[in-house]
């Protein structure tokens, strides 16, 4: 009988990735994991305990089979690996190094509850999908009947390729229009390279254009095209744009120079590591090269800011968030990556003002935690009498993103958006008020992770099929 290759967390303990030591990843923007090698990844995978009821799989955005691939993992067959999450997840690899997993998965794990470790099911993850292109699994997009029908993207992030892709396997043609010099969206230039190296993204955007996806560079929809002009050309069109407009600080001194937003900031970084000239980052505005770096924000944008200012030469780089460790949005381990880099957390303060102009200094408020808001979570409260002056020559704006006012900035009527401005849209075919027209991910649901504006995608790209098909139905009675 053969031996069981599963059930082995009690004998064999968690192990991650080698990761980079701290002095020696400060110098670049390189990843900080190593990869798996295939020992390793099965014998990780072999700790699964392959429940019942997976809770794993439930906690999962897009609902991935993780303990069946976890199983085939184990048992060395990898392409099959592969197929089973790739059914379930367009970018596998993609969600392997940014999800965060201490959140969803592995933070769900049944034997992480129990004591014994979480499998490390994003590393395996990434590890399957990096090998099934090292062997050349991953194969441009060949749908078995082309059709004359098509539709047209606005965004080229998560959601928007997401959604390119499931709809070219349905044999549809897919325009992508895209306002930035490169495809990818938030994942191109939000997410630095320490994450997510922008060659994973890059060859699945060149995967969609072998696939016959045609995308518009540079293109800016109310200025460049007009938003009627897209409908008019494809039989639905999918609002995939995120959410890009920052949420803002206000007080004395707010407006000054060296006050910049998180997005342009990374964004710079970002183009910078393509070789791109960025004159914002070579005048300094852009560089924390030099500086004492103040980052305002505890999500996953402000541990990008932190990690990314160490990388560019920072003097010294501290984050203040309003409440504590225990209740920061951002991933843990993120937050545990800046630490080992040099990063200063504040914990329980708040930005009250700006000193001078250029900026030399965030005048801070110490906050405590007093009852609970409507979320559950612990509401800050200023501590009056303890402010202070916290020295910066660069302060960075990570508080969040909100929606753009799309129907004001395309010259679209009839388009509805809610009181948060995001596209008001069916959560579960995406449709929005206008015939043929559907949003999905950020734009829709607010800021949030790259996976769901991957599930939000491959849902709308499913309800603009039936749409597309329903529509023909008619037109051939």
């Amino acid at each position: 009988m053969a031996k069981e290759p599963m059930l082995k967390f009690v004998t064999v303990g968690r192990d991650m990735p080698t990761k980079r030591d701290a002095e020696d990843r400060k110098d670049d923007f390189l990843e900080i994991y190593g990869e798996f090698v295939e020992a390793k990844a099965e014998e990780q995978a072999s700790r699964c305990s392959q429940c019942g009821v997976p809770y794993c799989q439930s906690h999962c955005p897009l609902h991935n089979n993780i303990p069946d691939w976890l199983r085939l993992t184990a048992t060395g067959r990898l392409k099959e690996a592969y197929e089973i999450s790739q059914a379930t997840n367009t970018f596998p690899e993609i969600c392997g190094r940014i999800c965060p997993q201490d959140r969803l998965c592995e933070g769900n794990c049944v034997i992480e509850n129990s004591g014994h470790g979480t499998v490390t099911i994003g590393s395996v993850e990434k590890y399957i999908t990096d090998t099934a292109w090292e062997n050349g699994w991953v194969e441009v997009i060949t749908p078995a009947v082309e059709r004359e029908e098509s539709v047209g993207i606005i965004g080229s992030g998560p959601g928007g390729l997401a959604a390119a892709d499931r709809l070219r396997r349905a044999g549809i043609k897919v325009t992508v229009y895209e306002r930035s010099d490169r495809a990818g969206g938030l994942m191109m230039y939000g997410i630095p390279g320490f994450k997510l190296e922008k060659d994973v993204v890059l060859r699945r955007v060149e995967q969609l254009e072998k696939s016959g996806v045609e995308f518009v560079l540079n293109c800016n929809v109310g200025e460049d095209i007009s938003f009627d002009a897209i409908r008019g050309k494809h039989d639905a069109v999918l609002i995939a744009t995120g959410v890009y407009k920052s949420r803002d600080l206000q007080g004395p001194g707010s407006g000054a120079d060296g006050i910049v937003k998180a997005i342009d900031y990374l964004t710079a970084s970002n183009k910078v590591s393509f070789g791109d000239e960025v004159e914002e980052y070579e005048s300094g505005e852009l560089n924390a090269n030099g500086k004492k770096v103040v980052v305002i924000g505890g999500g996953d944008t402000a541990m990008d800011c932190v990690r990314t200012a160490i990388r560019q030469g920072a003097t010294s780089v501290k984050c203040l968030y309003r409440r504590d460790r225990a209740n920061m949005p951002g991933s843990q381990r993120e937050t545990q990556n800046a630490e080992e880099e040099g990063v200063e957390f504040v914990w329980l303060s708040a930005p009250k003002g700006f000193a001078g102009d250029p900026v030399s200094g965030v005048m801070v408020q110490k906050m405590r935690l007093g009852a609970p808001d409507a979320s559950g979570r612990q509401s800050p409260e200023v501590i009056e009498g303890a402010d202070y002056v916290e020295e910066a020559d660069l302060v960075i704006k990570a508080l969040g993103f909100e929606p753009e006012e799309l129907p004001k900035l395309w010259g679209v009527d009839g388009l509805e958006v809610t009181r948060w401005g995001t596209v008001l849209a069916d959560f579960k075919t995406h449709a929005s008020s206008l015939e043929g027209v559907y949003a999905c991910g950020d734009i829709q649901r607010g800021a949030s992770l790259v996976v769901w504006a991957i599930r939000d995608g491959r849902e709308a790209a499913d309800a603009m099929i039936e749409y597309i098909d329903q529509s023909a139905a008619v037109a051939a009675e």
